[in-house]
């Protein structure tokens, strides 16, 4: 028997007798492979792998056994290998990118700094009931794809289709948008001396390398990125706070000096429903916590902890550092309004405010901080489209290859598609990609809202149907801190700016 094993563990090139104990059925080791032929493997499909666990939710959305889901989910094929550190860093600084650092500048020249102010407090108050709603349903529903498979489970198939496709297109149109962007970022120093697409080219591949990695990769790259991006707030808050006073090089108190000249509103109540598509693009992404839930190792503990932490994210970084960026720049400033495009970083106001100040060095410093928060986000639009995709596609509301899940535990279908599109970036080599950037900043800013609304109607929706059918709030592992009232107050929010978008749209 022993002779017999060692023979078929040398044939099959997966267990040899000084190896210990024989494998288990099904599992290969890897004795004597080569890494290039473990490296091929890693990419054929792993039969057993779905991003949505089988009988959680179908395209009917029927199907929901939540015992076997909840069991199914824990020992999910995905790669769960996102840690509590990497979600806490996704839910802080995941989504700080140019809807901050860049486009903020548009945004104060049009509306104002108390109207860039307001629109920016309104949609973080709207994220803050959404992702609490989206919190209490992915701790008790943990599915990859979660947004979809929720629309599709408490509103209806159909709105559960359109919404996983709507949020998909936003994260595939996300990448080119800020490859665009860092490229534009670069000729703060290059000055066109080369050309654009050889930029494009560099963080293209790098981003693509990244997403090869897997889920660990994405969490690594995501973890070192945020901390970067957060330490640099932190840094300008505290300079802002210091020249607001009158502490920088050329001396001078300001204080609310450019609140009364030029102005705190600009274009009066229209300027401030037009800052609002701005807000909503900077605060995409952060939905992103509820769908890593699904690849984290323990989501009912970490998952609510990163919830939490939006609340200070929205508040610490984004209000009051564009707080600061009000009382520092004049809305009439022209690098403002004379940016090549909505990712030129020239016109972004934390560059300016520095410049203004006369202090060296410390533009070029932010501008590094801006192309590594383009490049995070980028890294996200990967991870986000794919997982989306994978998940539709177990769904049934997606050609089933989307659902190739390899043995690595990667959507390399869906990877391979947000990749493919990410060559749209190439645009930025040309005359028209101020045009293209503002065409993708749009798109994806409003795709944003409709996810946002549709996860506060399906909460409201969950929990109906969770007091209908005998359930008590405290059987909740984790419960929405704003509640049903919340989801009404998000879901209403989201409907109001749709409506200042049609507005502002149909009549600039």
């Amino acid at each position: 028997m022993e002779d017999a094993e060692k023979v078929t563990g040398a044939r099959e090139g997966t267990y040899s007798s000084d190896s210990g104990t024989p494998p288990v059925y099904g599992n290969t080791l890897d004795v004597n492979r080569l890494w290039t032929t473990r490296f091929v493997d890693s990419f054929k499909r792993d039969p057993n792998a779905h991003a949505t666990p089988k009988g959680t939710v179908g395209a009917n959305g029927k199907v929901f056994d939540l015992e076997g889901a909840a069991a199914r989910t824990a020992e999910s094929p995905l790669s769960r290998k996102l840690k509590g550190r990497h979600l806490q860093m996704i839910a802080i600084g995941g989504s700080i990118g140019t809807g901050l650092f860049v486009g903020s500048g548009s945004a104060l020249a049009t509306g104002g700094p108390a109207s860039l102010l307001i629109a920016f407090a309104l949609i973080g108050i709207m994220l803050y009931c959404t992702v609490h709603a989206l919190g209490e349903m992915a701790v008790l529903f943990p599915v990859a794809g979660s947004f979809s498979a929720y629309s599709t489970r408490f509103l209806d198939p159909a709105w559960g289709f359109a919404m996983g496709w709507n949020y998909a297109m936003q994260w595939l149109v996300v990448l080119p948008l800020e490859i665009v962007a860092a490229s534009i970022t670069v000729n703060y120093w290059n000055e066109g001396r080369v050309n654009n697409s050889a930029w494009v080219a560099i963080f293209l591949a790098l981003i693509i390398a990244i997403n090869l990695f897997g889920v660990k990769g994405y969490g690594e790259a995501e973890f070192v990125f945020a901390i970067i991006k957060v330490v640099a707030i932190i840094g300008f808050i505290i300079l802002g706070i210091i020249l607001t006073c009158g502490g920088g090089p050329q001396g001078g108190y300001i204080g609310g000096r450019n609140w009364s000249n030029p102005g705190a509103f600009h274009h009066g109540f229209k300027g401030l429903c037009s800052t609002f598509v701005t807000a909503a693009f900077a605060f995409a992404g952060t939905e992103l916590v509820g769908l890593a839930a699904a690849e984290t190792a323990n989501p009912r503990k970490s998952l609510p902890t990163a919830v939490k932490q939006v609340f200070w994210r929205i508040t610490l970084f984004y209000i009051v550092s564009l707080t600061l960026v009000g009382l520092l720049v004049p809305y009439t400033d022209e690098r403002l309004i004379n940016g090549s495009s909505g990712a030129d970083a020239k016109a972004s106001p934390f560059v300016i405010a520095i410049v203004n100040a006369g202090i060296n060095g410390l533009p070029s410093v932010m501008n590094v901080v801006i192309m590594i928060a383009v490049l995070s986000v980028g890294n996200s639009s990967i991870y986000g489209s794919s997982q989306t995709l994978a998940a539709l596609a177990d769904q049934g509301q997606a050609p089933r290859i989307l659902g190739y899940i390899d043995r690595k535990g990667r959507p390399i279908v869906g990877i391979g598609i947000a990749s493919a599109l990410g060559f749209l970036a190439f645009l930025a080599g040309s005359d028209k990609a101020g045009e293209a950037f503002n065409w993708m900043l749009a798109l994806s800013g409003l795709s944003s809202i409709f996810t946002w609304g549709s996860i506060c109607l399906a909460h409201i929706r969950f929990r109906k149907a969770w007091r209908l059918n005998g359930h008590t709030l405290d059987e909740l592992a984790f419960r929405s801190q704003p509640g049903v009232v919340g989801s009404w107050i998000g879901f209403l929010f989201n409907c109001l700016v749709l409506i200042a978008q049609f507005w502002t749209g149909f009549a600039p």
